[in-house]
């Protein structure tokens, strides 16, 4: 990012980072000398087990960071606002309501996993997301993807009474049916099996999702309330959901 020439306090907030004079200091150190890494010092070099010790007497615990769509400064606003207008929604007004959403399965390997340092019960940070950028939604509720914006589509709703909900972009936590995509995809691998090609793939997850239950789903509808508080609460920021 440095090379990129983004400002200190642009890196500082998209890695988490309190303190943009840190990252001053780091941007000085690297246009001075190309590195940011600190000069080899006297003594002997900390043991990775001594720092984990340390950490772990000071309350924090090791956690794979959880993976977050990347919000900018108009995705939070937006979500905050959209929170706001549905905030007095009640169970019933989200039951009324078809969720949809697209999701991705890997055969092979994995996206990999990152680690952060974070105390129990501790507010979800920036430090403690891996930002991903994602594309797709959901509908009736729905993101403005191109098929979704279709002229068909819309067509489509309109001819059999169909409201279309606003979405803000970039808000997994506020489509639960993510969380059954999620839960899919953990089925997925727990099966620990050899899966050879789309068909075997697609057959594997139907019957997992053919296995989903109606109180797994209710439960989801039912913490829509909490995950709207959450976001206005957060200002528009990342929710433990």
């Amino acid at each position: 990012m440095i090379e990129r020439g983004f400002a200190s306090r642009e890196i500082a907030a998209k890695i988490g980072c309190k303190s943009h004079v840190t990252i001053l200091n780091l941007k000085k150190k690297y246009e001075e000398t190309s590195k940011v890494e600190d000069k080899q010092r006297s003594g002997q070099p900390r043991n990775s087990n001594t720092v984990r010790r340390a950490l772990k007497r000071n309350g924090l615990s090791a956690r794979v960071k959880r993976k977050k769509p990347l919000l900018s400064k108009k995705h939070r606003e937006n979500r905050l606002k959209f929170a706001k207008r549905f905030k007095d929604w009640t169970v019933s007004d989200w039951n009324r309501v078809v969720w949809s959403d697209e999701s991705k399965f890997q055969i092979f390997g994995s996206d990999g996993r990152e680690y952060c340092w974070k105390r129990q019960g501790e507010t979800l940070k920036d430090a403690h997301i891996k930002p991903t950028v994602k594309f797709g939604g959901g509908s009736v509720f729905q993101d403005n993807d191109p098929k979704h914006t279709a002229l068909l589509t819309k067509q489509w709703f309109e001819d059999n009474n169909v409201e279309v909900l606003p979405w803000s972009p970039q808000s997994p936590d506020l489509n639960p049916i993510e969380h059954l995509w999620n839960d899919v995809d953990r089925r997925l691998r727990a099966l620990n099996v050899t899966i050879r090609g789309k068909d075997a793939l697609w057959e594997h997850v139907s019957q997992i999702w053919n296995e989903m239950t109606l109180e797994t789903c209710t439960k989801l509808i039912e913490s829509m309330p909490a995950r709207i508080q959450d976001v206005i609460n957060a200002k528009g920021g990342y929710t433990r959901w």
